[in-house]
């Protein structure tokens, strides 16, 4: 198989400098993460533990098999987007393995505003099961959740895509065979008792764990009587009287077991081995440094950086000579194949074709897809219109769009306006998405917004007769670019769920490989649709 070669690597002086940038960049991201993980006030853990309960990671370690990874998804969810924190959206999402087999699993964080659901918290529990009806996935959750947020109910309950959608999944996933299963760890408040009771099979932790459509102070308000949260919905009450639950658990440990044994008697959804050995690539994924700029207005030489990330450094490369701005081959990662679409610069027509080919040749063999994102987007100029690169860029769209083989996209430098759609970003469909620290996506760079909007400013201007200076018209370009450069960096970008993850270089293959191990070698039959020649 063809050894990709590299063909160059940061000078001495801008490496240092970009080493420094990068830093800064992976501080940021680490500072994220590690609120999103730890950042639940502590006031709020130590009164959860005091009631003999478990937080929500240590729930999922204790119900995952020794050694599985948790391929977590949305961890960045919600930093920084409300007033105030709200770490990993108040619930932890992602797939392990539990008795061997792969499964989604949901865990609701009672230590982060009790557990209840914001408008990301919905997003996200929608993204899991989205993922989970894909590849029928067993559904575990670990319910220990105050329902709704009641101050910004007009964002979570009304409409299709909001807190009664998860339902409805449910109901859906359950009579297609997906297993659904409960555990009630804690609180189980209006609408979100629907879970446990629309599940499959359901266990209840005795003491801690209550289910109620109406909670103690919603029968005071109503009826005048005072009752105990126990005596209105705990164990006793839905386990032996009401058939609510079908288990009762003394601890969360037992229960995590029992969840385990339910797991245990189904359909074992397993991981898919690799088609060949391992084989580390002849240049360390830690030396990418060396020819990844910090900024992502730098280009980014594309077979360098594959020479960092396939196996053995090899690509057997599809018309390589052909749409030379676009990478497409086949390879390796971590013994896992892969059909490789990476942007080496702007889109042309000739690389719309090209790739579109090559998505064709992976859905007809059966090849999982990886989007390597850097693009720009696609070439614009009246040459270019009248060569109809419209139409060719929508072919490649389309390929990508219907290809029913598992798709993974990374964006690793820019991913802008149709350059993202045609290189399969989040809105056509992955089956998961991450971006690189680094990577910047927006409808347009920061730079090519603000002069636009200046230039409908400047017009106006003119037409009226006061001309802009070059000072007045910095001011206008100032806020709009500093805008787009927020809202296009890694961080935001994850915090909102339009990326599953952010993932270091470093540590892409895993990823990957990881997911790769989960997907199916297909999702169906592709058929493509109409295609304008």
């Amino acid at each position: 198989m063809p050894v990709i070669e590299r063909t160059a690597q940061l000078d001495p002086g801008t490496r240092e400098q970009n080493l420094l940038a990068y830093k800064q960049i992976r501080d940021r991201v680490a500072d994220a993460q590690h609120l999103s993980v730890h950042g639940a006030p502590e006031r709020s853990v130590a009164k959860h533990r005091a009631r003999g309960k478990l937080p929500a990671r240590e729930r999922i370690d204790a119900l995952l098999d020794v050694q599985s990874p948790f391929f977590e998804i949305g961890q960045l969810a919600g930093f920084e987007v409300y007033e105030e924190q709200l770490p990993s959206a108040g619930l932890v999402t992602g797939v392990g393995l539990i008795r061997g087999s792969l499964c989604a699993i949901f865990a609701n964080d009672a230590t982060v505003k009790g557990g209840t659901y914001y408008p990301l918290t919905v997003k996200k529990q929608l993204r899991l099961q989205s993922v989970a009806r894909r590849l029928r996935l067993p559904c575990v959750y670990l319910v220990d959740s105050g329902g709704v947020f009641l101050p910004m109910q007009d964002e979570i309950f009304p409409d299709e895509h909001h807190f009664g959608e998860m339902f409805k999944n449910i109901a859906e996933m359950s009579a297609d065979g997906i297993v659904q299963i409960a555990a009630v760890m804690g609180s189980c408040t209006a609408g979100g008792a629907y879970i446990p009771a629309m599940c499959d099979e359901t266990v209840i932790v005795r003491g801690t764990g209550t289910v109620y459509l109406g909670g103690p102070q919603l029968v005071k308000a109503a009826t005048g009587v005072d009752v105990e949260p126990q005596e209105l919905g705990g164990a006793d009450v839905h386990g032996v009287i009401s058939g609510v639950v079908d288990h009762i658990a003394n601890d969360d440990i037992e229960a995590l077991s029992m969840i385990a044994d339910i797991v245990a008697r189904g359909d074992r959804r397993e991981v898919r081995a690799p088609s060949r050995s391992p084989r580390p690539p002849l240049h360390s994924p830690e030396s990418l440094d060396t020819v990844i700029p910090a900024s992502s207005k730098t280009p980014i030489v594309a077979r360098d950086v594959l020479a960092h990330l396939l196996d053995a450094s090899e690509l057997v490369e599809y018309r390589a000579n052909y749409g030379r701005t676009i990478v497409c081959g086949t390879g390796h990662i971590e013994g896992y194949t892969v059909g490789v679409i990476m942007n080496d610069g702007v889109l042309f027509s000739e690389d719309s074709l090209k790739a579109a080919n090559f998505v064709e040749l992976c859905s007809q063999r059966d090849i999982p897809l990886l989007f390597l994102h850097n693009v720009n987007g696609f070439m614009v100029g009246k040459q270019y219109e009248a060569e109809g690169i419209a139409k060719h860029g929508a072919k490649l769209v389309n390929a990508v769009a219907c290809a029913r083989v598992p798709k993974l996209s990374i964006v690793i430098g820019g991913s802008y306006g149709a350059g993202n759609l045609a290189m399969c970003g989040r809105s056509i469909g992955p089956d998961f998405m991450a971006v690189w620290p680094n990577a910047k996506t927006t409808v347009v760079g920061s730079e090519q917004a603000a002069s636009v909007m200046a230039l409908m400013k400047i017009e106006s201007a003119r037409t009226r007769g006061t001309p802009l200076t070059e000072e007045e018209i910095e001011e206008i370009k100032r806020p709009i670019r500093e805008g787009y450069d927020r809202q296009g960096e890694s961080v935001y970008v994850a915090s909102r769920l339009w990326v599953d993850a952010i993932v270091d270089p470093v540590d892409t293959r895993s990823w990957v490989s990881l997911a790769l191990s989960m997907l199916p070698r297909n999702h169906g039959t592709t058929r493509f649709g109409v295609f304008r020649m």
